[in-house]
């Protein structure tokens, strides 16, 4: 069936990247760092965390991660 899920629909709007992520540009800014350097260790991205009350983008970022990291949330 050629229909969206709703799920798909999400995924499609949420940012993909860094620079597509509005807000937040203190921890943007900390992730760059610690993403460019693991990628230039060619090792994985150490442990993070994320908190915060709902609607901060904590979901987003972490998928963010994932993409700029080229893996998957597990």
């Amino acid at each position: 069936s050629g229909e969206s899920q709703p799920e798909d629909v999400d995924l499609s709007l949420r940012p993909r990247s860094l620079d597509d992520f509005v807000g937040q540009g203190h921890v943007k800014g900390n992730l760059s760092i610690a993403i460019q350097a693991a990628k230039m260790r060619s090792e994985p991205l150490d442990h993070v965390i994320i908190y915060g009350p709902p609607g901060l983008g904590k979901t987003t970022l972490a998928h963010i991660i994932a993409q700029e990291m080229n893996s998957e949330i597990r």
